[in-house]
């Protein structure tokens, strides 16, 4: 199974790469696919690419249902 996750671009090297802050954790990604992309933005990044922007509410969101997809599936290995 393959996910796309949102990060925020807190970096932009030039109009091909970028580095996104992921929870924390910091990773340089490439921007060709969205080369209007700014710093500040959320964006959702999938295999190393960033693949579109989108709004803060909905990068939240994402962000909360994959922490409460993570719960669920560790309590149910107990």
């Amino acid at each position: 199974m393959c996910l796309a996750i949102p990060g925020k671009l807190i970096e932009k090297k030039d109009d091909e790469t970028g580095i996104v802050d992921l929870g924390g954790i910091k990773k340089k990604i490439c921007l060709t696919f969205i080369p209007s992309v700014t710093v500040g933005d959320w964006i959702i990044i999938h295999t190393g690419f960033g693949l579109e922007i989108m709004s803060e509410d909905n990068a939240l969101e994402m962000i909360n249902l994959l922490h409460e997809a993570k719960n669920m599936e560790t309590k149910t290995r107990l």
